[in-house]
């Protein structure tokens, strides 16, 4: 976490005007955006601020994380996890891990991300994601030979690759700039914390 408090306070659900409520409407009607007690999300509420651009916000980030995107669960949330670590996004790294787990990563792996492509035990694949991730967020370009180890991914998985890592860049930029924080009873990771 860079800060520990927020900057921008996330909406009083009580209190939404029409557009507001329109964009949150996702949440309102289903149990999506809920986690533990049924509360919606602190970085939706906290976006709620600016609510056309949350509802723009939704619609590419629902692309990423579902079956559309090429990667795998597995190999999206890999990906996910590198680059809110490598953004020093404690909300995001906190989020994920849980997701993470979900889709098949163990807790050796989780740790070893922090470790990056260079950490024993990755797969040639692994190393190849952990690698682009890394050169996306440094430089924001992957190099010829760390393109050329992706071919497994082909064409539209390397793509998927560079606009996962790309969108939970923005979300980390959002999340670690709004100072939005974990939900109540979430633990963020000792070195992610401010």
């Amino acid at each position: 976490m860079r800060l520990d408090q927020p900057r921008i306070e996330p909406v009083d659900l009580d209190r939404l005007d029409a557009d507001q409520r329109t964009a949150l409407d996702p949440f309102l009607a289903s149990d999506g955006g809920k986690v533990g007690g049924g509360k919606i999300l602190n970085i939706f509420r906290t976006l709620a601020h600016a609510p056309r651009a949350l509802t723009a916000f939704l619609a590419w980030g629902n692309y990423i994380l579902s079956r559309r995107n090429a990667l795998s669960p597995r190999n999206r949330e890999l990906v996910i996890l590198r680059t809110g670590f490598n953004c020093r996004s404690g909300y995001e790294w906190t989020q994920h891990r849980r997701i993470g787990l979900d889709c098949g990563l163990s807790e050796d792996e989780i740790a070893r991300i922090k470790a990056g492509p260079d950490a024993g035990g990755w797969n040639d694949l692994d190393r190849a994601m952990l690698r682009a991730t890394d050169e996306l967020t440094a430089d924001h370009f992957v190099s010829d030979t760390t393109w050329a180890a992706l071919a497994p991914l082909g064409d539209k998985g390397r793509m998927d690759l560079v606009m996962t890592v790309g969108q939970y860049t923005q979300v980390s930029m959002i999340l670690n700039s709004f100072g939005i924080q974990v939900e109540e009873g979430w633990e963020v990771d000792p070195d992610l914390k401010a």
